[in-house]
């Protein structure tokens, strides 16, 4: 497979439940194409379900949001305001707002880049507050040796302004715990704890974390316990097999139905976005599966 690179995705997109038991590849190939039809009146109804447009970018947007809300995913994470309106006529909301010019690399904790992802992010917040999107994503950027403590002064330095202007428009800015491990070498928010800080230094319910199962199990693991302690501090979650990033079946390290049972036990109300990058031949059954997996 070839390794995708999410940040270059996002640039480039264009306008029984027995079976969870047997391989994921299996699944694949015996998913009922009229299994869509029902799958939705299958679910529980105690998770909001989403997923990451980047993962699935070869299906145009218009058709990928019909087969979402046929199998019960309520909202499309990682969209442009262009591609916000496509997704609403569907009978779908946008769960995450970005743009091209949101940059993994080039942060909130370095000063030099303040000014320009200032006016950038607040003419996207207001642009998301008129289409009534929630939540904007931002990054903490590379340390690029920045201390722990420059960071978190920077990142609250920065993001001051955005943060009066998300609560006068009703929206919340998630930063993204990311590993710095194995995709994103030297990103700066890459432990739940440094997120957490920079939450309590800035103080405001308009700024909380996107907490990134597969990232987090890559630099600290002890996913549930994390999950239950900052609570709180966590406005949306990322799913994804580890290793690899790939389906979350029982072909990767992670127990997402306990993980799910967990989240859902801490009264969390927010999208639960799949993220991972599908191997099977039919894109659409491994996101079907993730859903099952995650429908506790």
């Amino acid at each position: 497979m070839v390794k995708l690179n999410r940040r270059k995705a996002i640039q480039n997109i264009s306008l029984g439940f027995g079976a969870l038991s047997i391989s994921g590849s299996a699944f694949g190939k015996t998913i009922s194409q009229d299994f869509s039809r029902t799958f939705s009146d299958r679910l529980k109804g105690n998770v909001n379900h989403a997923v990451c447009r980047w993962c699935y970018q070869s299906i145009p947007l218009e058709e990928f949001a019909e087969k979402c809300k046929s199998i019960g995913i309520k909202a499309i994470d990682l969209l442009k305001p262009e591609e916000w309106e496509v997704v609403q006529k569907k009978g779908l909301s946008c769960s995450v707002a970005t743009d091209t010019f949101a940059s993994i690399t080039e942060g909130f904790n370095d000063e030099k880049n303040h000014e320009k992802l200032q006016k950038q992010y607040i003419e996207l917040i207001s642009k998301a507050s008129h289409a009534g999107v929630q939540q904007v994503i931002v990054f903490s950027g590379n340390r690029n040796g920045i201390s722990d403590e420059e960071g978190w002064e920077q990142c609250a330095k920065g993001l001051a302004p955005l943060v009066k202007h998300a609560e006068k428009n009703n929206i919340t800015l998630i930063m993204e715990l990311l590993n710095s491990k194995v995709d994103h070498a030297d990103y700066q928010c890459d432990h739940t704890p440094w997120g957490v800080q920079l939450v309590d230094k800035i103080g405001s319910d308009s700024f909380k974390l996107l907490y990134d199962i597969y990232h987090m199990q890559i630099m600290e693991g002890d996913i549930i316990a994390t999950i239950r302690k900052y609570k709180e501090y966590i406005s949306h979650y990322h799913t994804g097999g580890v290793p690899g990033r790939h389906e979350i079946n029982d072909s990767q390290e992670l127990n997402y139905p306990a993980i799910l049972k967990a989240i859902v036990d801490t009264g969390f109300k927010g999208y639960v976005a799949q993220e991972f990058i599908p191997t099977y031949e039919d894109n659409l059954s491994a996101l079907k599966e993730g859903i099952l997996i995650c429908d506790v």
